[in-house]
C-alpha cells in the first residue's frame, strides 16, 4: 500500500508545481521526512525528482527560444563545482549519513523560509532590483552571478530546495530587464544540471531510494500536466499565500528546532 501513499503523494505535488510553478522541492522533502524517511534519503531522492521532472520543462523553453543560455552557463560554473564539493565535504568530514542529517534539515529550513519569503514578495522584489539595479552595475552582474550560483550549488546539495524559486529571485534581482518567460527558462534550465548533479553526487553517497523515486514520478509527471491547464482557473493570489504559510512554518520547524 506504500507505493499508492506515494504515487497519490507525487500527484499532489506535481498538481501544486503545475498550478503555481513553486519548486517541487519546496514540498516534496517535507513531505517525505513527514513519511519517516530520514533527512539524506529525502534530500537525495527529490533532487533526482526534481532532475527528471525539470528537464521536460527546460527543453520547452528552451523549443520557445526563453532560456538565456550565457547565464545558464555562468550560474552553472558557479553551482556544479560548489555542489561537487559540497558533495566532496559530506563524503570526508562525516563517518555516515546520520552524522551531517542535522545539517540538511537546518539548509532545509533555511531555504524553506527563505522560499516562502520569494512568494510573498516576489513583485516587490522585482520593482526593487528594477530601481536599484542600473546600468552602472553592469560590470559587476556576471561576477555577481557566479556567486550566487556557489550559493545556489552548496544550498541546493544539502536541502534540494531553492534551484526553482530562489534561483529565480537571484535573476530578477541581478536581470531585472529580462522577461518573466525568460526568467523562468532560464531557472529551470540552470535547474537541471544543478538538480542532476547534485542527486547523482546523493546517489553516490547512497542517499537515493530508487523504488520511492519511480513511484513519485508516476504520480507526479501527468498531475504536472494537468495542473498547468488549470493554472488559469484556479486564484493565485489565495494559493500562493495559503502555500507560504505552510512553508514558513515547516521551515521554520526545521530551521530553529
Amino acid at each position: 500500500m506504500d507505493i499508492l501513499l506515494y504515487i497519490a503523494s507525487g500527484a499532489i505535488v506535481g498538481l501544486i508545481v503545475g498550478v503555481t510553478g513553486i519548486g517541487g522541492g519546496a514540498l516534496m522533502t517535507p513531505l517525505l521526512l513527514m513519511f519517516g524517511f530520514p533527512p539524506h534519503i529525502a534530500v537525495g531522492t527529490d533532487l533526482m525528482y526534481a532532475a527528471l521532472t525539470k528537464a521536460g520543462g527546460a527543453y520547452s523553453h528552451h523549443k520557445q527560444n526563453h532560456v538565456q543560455w550565457s547565464l545558464v552557463r555562468t550560474l552553472a560554473l558557479g553551482s556544479i563545482p560548489a555542489a561537487l564539493i559540497t558533495g566532496f565535504a559530506l563524503k570526508t568530514l562525516f563517518e555516515d549519513s546520520e552524522q551531517y542529517a542535522s545539517l540538511l534539515s537546518s539548509a532545509l529550513g533555511i531555504m524553506l523560509l527563505l522560499t516562502a519569503t520569494v512568494i510573498l514578495i516576489r513583485s516587490k522584489i522585482q520593482n526593487w532590483a528594477a530601481a536599484t539595479f542600473k546600468g552602472n552595475f553592469s560590470h559587476y552582474r556576471r561576477h555577481a552571478t557566479l556567486v550566487m550560483g556557489v550559493l545556489l550549488g552548496v544550498f541546493v546539495t544539502l536541502s534540494s530546495v531553492g534551484a526553482g524559486a530562489i534561483g529565480t529571485a537571484i535573476l530578477m534581482m541581478l536581470y531585472p530587464a529580462l522577461r518573466s518567460t525568460n526568467i523562468v527558462g532560464t531557472d529551470i534550465a540552470h535547474a537541471v544540471p544543478l538538480t542532476l548533479a547534485a542527486g547523482l553526487i546523493h546517489m553516490y553517497l547512497g542517499n537515493v531510494d530508487f523504488y520511492l523515486l519511480c513511484a513519485l514520478l508516476i504520480g507526479s509527471l501527468p498531475a504536472i500536466h494537468v495542473g498547468s491547464h488549470l493554472s488559469r482557473k484556479v486564484p493565485e493570489k489565495l494559493l500562493k499565500p495559503i502555500l507560504a504559510s505552510i512553508l514558513f512554518t515547516i521551515g521554520a520547524k526545521y530551521a530553529f528546532f
